[in-house]
């Protein structure tokens, strides 16, 4: 892909300022207490069982866009870096940037570039596919700039605007749509009459509906009523069929607009309706260490 192209993707995705967060991400990586660094006990060759693909964490750390190596080894030696869920401070360790997972301070770094991360903000009247056989927008509309066959995590009805993630990190998309792992998301819902505090009570207290008991973990008034409609948000972890709608229909007050602003750690803030943005490193890092947690405390049960 030419630069130029580069660019008009930046343009489109609403990614300008980026530049200005990466230096100050770096800015606060440089920020890592002098560390006595003994050159000399650091192993100069590939230890015995490491792989022909490994590579020395400080290198991966650098790559991925971290810092500078020289920083990367301040964080490995200062304790900042772990593999796999355990900490390193030998420079020598060495890593697989397909299969290991590391994270600095706690916060997951996405070591395989080949994945990639799209926010997209979509609008009424697409359906959450890569295709209709009814000859409905679908999603492609939204892909077809992107060089990675990207595809979406979980799904928004098509009268349903907002937040949807799009990604070519199958495992991630896997763990990130599955029930069990229950991710938070939060909704934006203009519904017909006045909403009491009683009402908001009954949805979390839970109620039930034909496919079983349904609560939402916070639900509140946002603005006050106008026209005979109310403005709620409302935030579960449930991705059960058009459970919003279902849940504000069942209590008396019929959806008539609805929008996902939040999935996750991810939030949709200014990005206009119908456009699409790669995610930033602090979102990418926070959407991976969600999904390693969540596969870990399975693992656990």
């Amino acid at each position: 892909m030419s630069a130029d192209r580069d660019r008009q993707r930046n343009a489109r995705s609403g990614r300008a300022g980026g530049d200005g967060a990466e230096r100050d991400r770096r800015a606060d990586r440089d920020l890592v207490p002098d560390v006595v660094i003994d050159w000399s006990s650091e192993p100069s060759n590939r230890r015995a069982g490491d792989s022909p693909t490994s590579e020395r964490l400080q290198k991966v750390l650098a790559a991925a866009g971290v810092a500078s190596r020289r920083v990367c080894e301040q964080l490995i030696v200062a304790g900042r870096v772990s593999v796999n869920g355990v900490v390193v401070t030998e420079l020598g360790t060495r890593v697989e940037p397909a299969t290991d997972h590391v994270a600095v301070d706690g916060v997951a770094v996405q070591l395989d570039t080949s994945k990639r991360y799209v926010m997209l903000n979509k609008p009424t009247g697409v359906v959450s596919t890569m295709s209709d056989e009814n000859g409905r927008r679908d999603l492609t509309e939204f892909t077809a700039e992107y060089d990675e066959r990207l595809y979406n995590v979980g799904r928004l009805d098509a009268e349903t605007s907002g937040l949807l993630l799009l990604t070519n990190d199958g495992e991630l998309a896997n763990v990130l749509a599955h029930p069990r792992y229950g991710v938070e998301k939060t909704y934006i819902a203009q519904v017909e009459g006045t909403v009491t505090p009683a009402t908001l009570q009954r949805l979390k207290t839970g109620i039930e509906l034909d496919d079983g008991p349904i609560a939402v973990d916070r639900a509140k008034i946002v603005g006050a009523p106008s026209k005979g409609r109310t403005m709620v948000e409302v935030t579960l972890h449930s991705g059960r069929n058009r459970i919003v709608r279902r849940m504000l229909a069942a209590v008396g007050h019929p959806v008539t607009a609805l929008v996902r602003r939040s999935f996750g750690p991810l939030h949709l803030g200014t990005l206009p309706l119908g456009r699409t943005r790669d995610l930033t490193d602090a979102e990418r890092g926070a959407l991976l260490t969600l999904a390693r947690t969540a596969q870990q405390s399975e693992e656990t049960r």
